[in-house]
């Protein structure tokens, strides 16, 4: 059965609820990083919730199942643990406080302590008939369970009676009839779980906490300033009263507890609640006395009270209660219902549910222990901070996947030392790494200083340059381009440099014709650089050489008038002197032939240079003066 209900979003990983578990019911394993309750080792002892400060850990909700047992039309009885005086001291008369839960839409309140007198009665008789069994009381749902999971070999050692909560439920049956609902108020969690230990039938239908009951009266708009006195309806229980405190139930029928001549033995709280368990399973033929054992500081401080309840302070307030209800005592009415209600079955049977651990191999134990520098750790040595009682009780649950080693304060400590030596030499690289970084960037930022004057420089030679030059990219989009190559394109490209100062960004397709930038295009695509290609453009003949920058993606261009007069004159003493060199292979073998006519021949043609040069030149010379 769920009774502790785990909300992931809520939790923040601080694995508190792991260490305070007393069974280790709440397992981190070594993979993920939130808790798993396992709900098939939990009894219900309800540590978990008050160090959960997110709240991540609630304990089952019955207040929906009990509004809708109430609203079902069917007849429905309270039954209440007489600790009630201890929790409500908020209420001034317990007849008030009667009031309050018929108004919720209970027909019949009746209180536990009844059901109490009842058990005391079985106590008595099982262990003044002493046959040399020794007995553990069977009282808190918490210690029922745990020995059921814990020590299944001593379920036959547990008192095989039902609690005042069974007793008091079936009496209630009895008196009105087995189809009245039946809920349970009292202050504990673990109550919740006795219908699923409970091997007989079950005559409870529901359980609520007193937590749940406060609720329910504030949603209710519920006080007691709006209602009249009303008493618990009978039967009314006698010295059961006293049931909340922990050897109450046994000074109700007298039983001893007298360190010479008494034989049982009260345990409570759960600082002792797990060795007394062990002490009584490994010594019982020696301590020879019954075991009264409680896991909270009896029925007065259980999970289900509101937080912050002092112990001592509620028990005399149980204890007032216990008096003042015994002051009007109907001795002779109680008797009566004792003998009417004691054919009532109060025995019960206990199922073994064998929840403990096989213990994993010694080599993963060890393993574990030396990953949390514990090697030489003995059995008993630990810190416990880890909610273990030893390195290798902790060391162990690690190896069977029940925690973390991260729950381990010293194995924290190391990798948090070792993570600060860590992040210290990290820092100090960082330092160097900042430091060349600093270094770079002055580096870097002078030699984008040179670059931008370097760029400068050539974007003002580009505009000198007599030549057109034109630089575009794999889409034909201009680059960049020169005043020159602007004036050898026309009108059209002078209007859009005004806008658009240096033609960047134009489509070199909407300027050229076809034939002329296909061989952009080829170039772009071929990697091939063309040289000295004569164009014909607006009437102009063009001397283009396309050449890459980039492969495939930026190529540029020089671009020639022929018909401006320094081009030309360029190009008729380039063309000579290709002929002159591409031919002199061919005007050797001639002259071979000829004799000196080849050598004339080339005298001629150099003399035309020279005359052309020269007449050229002389023109330039009129010109200037």
């Amino acid at each position: 059965m769920q009774v502790i209900e785990f909300d992931k979003g809520k939790c923040i990983e601080c694995y508190a609820c792991v260490r305070v578990c007393p069974v280790k019911a709440i397992a981190v394993p070594i993979n993920e990083n939130y808790p798993h309750i396992l709900h098939n080792r939990c009894v219900g002892c309800g540590d978990c919730l008050p160090v959960c400060s997110p709240n991540a850990l609630s304990f089952k909700n019955s207040i929906d199942r009990v509004k809708g047992l109430l609203a079902s039309g069917e007849k429905v009885a309270a039954i209440l643990a007489p600790s009630i005086a201890g929790e409500f001291t908020d209420i001034t008369d317990y007849r008030k406080f009667v009031s309050m839960i018929r108004e919720l839409g209970f027909q019949y309140v009746n209180e536990v302590s009844f059901g109490a007198d009842l058990v005391a009665h079985e106590y008595k008789e099982l262990l003044e008939n002493f046959k040399g069994k020794y007995y553990i009381t069977s009282l808190c749902p918490t210690l029922t369970a745990y020995v059921c999971y814990f020590y299944p070999e001593l379920t036959v050692n547990l008192a095989p009676i039902v609690t005042p909560m069974i007793a008091t439920a079936r009496v209630v049956k009895q008196k009105y009839g087995p189809e009245v609902g039946v809920v349970y108020i009292g202050p504990c969690i673990s109550a919740k779980y006795e219908p699923v230990l409970l091997e007989e039938e079950n005559p409870i239908d529901e359980i609520l906490t007193f937590i749940e009951l406060r609720k329910m009266f504030k949603e209710a708009g519920i006080t007691e300033q709006t209602l009249e006195y009303s008493e618990f309806d009978s039967p009314i229980g006698h010295l059961g009263s006293l049931f909340p405190i922990s050897n109450g139930l046994l000074q109700a029928v007298g039983l001893d507890e007298n360190l010479l001549t008494g034989t049982i033995t009260t345990i409570e709280g759960k600082d002792n609640f797990i060795d007394s368990v062990r002490q009584f399973h490994d010594y019982t033929e020696l301590i020879r006395r019954h075991f009264n054992i409680f896991y909270c500081h009896g029925c007065l401080m259980g999970p289900g009270t509101s937080p912050g309840g002092e112990k001592y302070l509620r028990r005399s307030l149980a204890v007032e209660y216990a008096n003042k209800r015994l002051k009007e005592f109907d001795s002779q009415s109680w008797q009566e219902n004792i003998e009417k209600y004691k054919t009532i079955t109060l025995s019960r049977s206990f199922n073994p549910d064998d929840q403990r651990l096989q213990s994993p191999p010694k080599e993963k134990i060890d393993e574990v222990l030396k990953v949390i520098g514990r090697v030489d750790a003995d059995k008993l040595m630990g810190c416990g901070a880890c909610g273990f009682s030893s390195c290798y009780e902790f060391a162990t649950a690690v190896a069977s996947g029940l925690a973390k080693p991260e729950m381990c304060i010293t194995y924290n400590l190391r990798n948090q030392n070792e993570y600060i030596k860590t992040l210290k030499a990290t820092n100090e690289k960082l330092a160097k790494t900042e430091i060349a970084l600093k270094e770079s960037e002055k580096i870097a930022r002078r030699e984008q200083m040179l670059a931008r004057e370097a760029n400068e420089i050539v974007n003002i030679m580009l505009q000198k340059l007599p030549s057109g030059v034109v630089i575009v990219d794999e889409n034909l989009k201009i680059i960049q381009a020169n005043k020159t190559f602007i004036e050898t394109l026309g009108e059209d490209a002078r209007l859009i440099d005004e806008v658009i100062p240096g033609l960047v960004g134009a489509d070199l397709k909407t300027l050229l014709p076809y034939h002329f930038y296909n061989m952009f295009s080829y170039v772009l695509k071929n990697a091939e650089d063309i040289t000295n290609r004569d164009v014909n453009f607006n009437d102009n003949i063009l001397n283009v050489s396309i050449f890459t920058i980039r492969p495939n993606k930026i190529v540029g261009a020089v671009v020639r008038d022929l018909k401006m007069p320094e081009v030309r004159r360029e190009q008729i003493i380039n063309r000579i002197n290709e002929a002159i060199t591409e031919n002199l292979e061919m005007v050797q073998k001639i002259g071979f032939l000829l004799g000196e006519g080849a050598s004339k021949t080339e005298r001629m043609l150099n003399s035309i240079i020279s005359a052309y040069q020269s007449e050229n030149g002389n023109k330039s010379g009129e010109t200037k003066s």
